[in-house]
């Protein structure tokens, strides 16, 4: 089993410019402050590279790509001819695009998006026909994620900070996918006509 994730270059118009990379990156021998800039990242989680029994996060390992990291490039496309699941939170703004780039693929998938995009016109037919689905988490729509300190924009920030920790709440999120789970299957609790009329 192979675990590939990537990221986007941090100098670009989503992020802030004063983004600190994290000491992950920085004590890393492989690690150029130029490419950081400007270069996607690759991480892979594939075997025990540290000896002691187990796969796990500190056996993460990364470089650097030769673009940005943006998933319509022809180096994340292959990345993407080469998975059998994909798993992230793509730009909602860019929803529509990176969901029909999943969909030209034929990959399964489970992805965050927000909770309107069950109208769009793209995405509707695919559920009506089932092509796609909600997940079975997240069902109050509400999620609340951390924010990396570098990120911040204090100025705008609307969250919470909890032991030195950003915490920012994003309303009417779901995950859509394709992967089957049992709680598609069960039938809906509808009331009978007498209950109607009793509440």
């Amino acid at each position: 089993k192979k675990l590939i994730s990537t990221s986007f270059a941090q100098e670009s118009k989503h992020f802030k410019s004063d983004w600190q990379p994290t000491l992950f990156e920085t004590e890393n021998p492989r690690f150029c402050a130029e490419k950081t800039a400007v270069c996607g990242k690759i991480f892979t989680l594939t075997h025990d590279t540290n000896g002691n029994g187990i796969i796990d996060i500190d056996d993460l390992e990364w470089e650097y790509l030769t673009g940005t990291g943006d998933f319509r490039s022809p180096e994340v496309t292959a990345l993407r001819d080469e998975a059998d699941i994909i798993i992230t939170n793509p730009p909602f703004s860019l929803f529509r695009e990176f969901l029909a780039w999943i969909v030209e693929a034929d990959k399964q998938f489970a992805i965050i998006g927000n909770m309107n995009a069950i109208t769009y016109k793209e995405i509707f037919p695919k559920i009506m026909n089932n092509r796609m689905w909600l997940g079975p988490s997240i069902s109050s729509g509400d999620r609340e994620f951390e924010v990396p300190k570098g990120f911040v924009d204090l100025n705008k920030f609307t969250g919470e900070i909890r032991d030195g920790k950003y915490y920012q709440k994003v309303m009417g999120v779901r995950w859509y996918t394709s992967l089957d789970h049992g709680k598609r299957h069960q039938k809906l609790q509808l009331m009978t006509m007498a209950e109607n009329k009793k509440f």
